[in-house]
C-alpha cells in the first residue's frame, strides 16, 4: 500500500512524524496562522492575485491540519508527511474529497510558486472550499478529548520503525 510506505518513510525522517506532548499553545498558534492565511487568501483573491490566493488557501488548510495534529501531540515538518499522517489518522472521519482537495491545494501552490504555472481556478470556489475545510478541522479539534487523542496516537504505533 503506497500510503503505508509513505508513512513508514516519514517515520524514519528526522523531521518526519513524531509523537510529542500535545500543546494547546501550538493548537492556538496554528489556528491563528490558519485564520490569517484565510484573510490573506480573500484579500489576494479580490485583488486578482491568483497565485497568492492559491498559496494562502493551501496554508490556511495546512495550518488548520497542523493545529489538529498539535492537539494530538503529532509533530511533522515535512508537508507531504503531514498530509499523509492526517489522511491515515482521519480517513474514516474526513470525506475523501476533502483529503484530495488538501493534496490538490498543495500541488497548485507548488505549481504557482515554483514552476510559474498559471493556475486556472475559480477563486470564489477556492474561498468557499477553504473556509469549509478549515471550519471542519476546527470542529474536529473541538471534539477531541483525552480518550480520542490516545486512540489516534495508538493508531500510529504499528507504523513505528522496529
Amino acid at each position: 500500500m503506497q500510503s503505508k510506505r509513505r508513512l513508514e518513510w516519514c517515520l524514519k525522517q528526522s523531521k518526519g512524524i513524531r509523537v510529542v506532548k500535545p500543546s494547546e499553545n501550538l493548537v492556538k498558534a496554528y489556528l491563528q496562522k490558519s485564520r490569517n492565511a484565510l484573510k490573506s487568501m480573500e484579500v489576494n483573491a479580490h485583488a486578482g492575485l491568483v497565485e497568492w490566493a492559491v498559496s494562502a488557501s493551501y496554508y490556511a488548510k495546512y495550518f488548520a491540519v497542523y493545529s489538529l495534529l498539535s492537539k494530538l501531540g503529532v509533530k511533522c515538518e515535512i508537508h507531504d508527511c503531514t498530509i499523509a499522517v492526517f489522511e491515515y489518522l482521519f480517513s474514516d472521519s474526513m470525506p475523501t474529497e476533502s483529503i484530495k482537495e488538501l493534496r490538490d491545494s498543495k500541488e497548485n501552490r507548488v505549481e504557482a510558486q515554483y514552476y510559474m504555472q498559471e493556475i486556472n481556478v475559480d477563486l470564489e470556489d477556492v474561498i468557499k472550499k477553504t473556509k469549509q475545510f478549515t471550519l471542519e478541522i476546527e470542529k474536529m479539534i473541538d471534539c477531541l478529548n483525552n480518550e480520542s487523542i490516545a486512540k489516534l496516537q495508538k493508531k500510529l504505533q504499528p507504523l513505528a520503525p522496529k
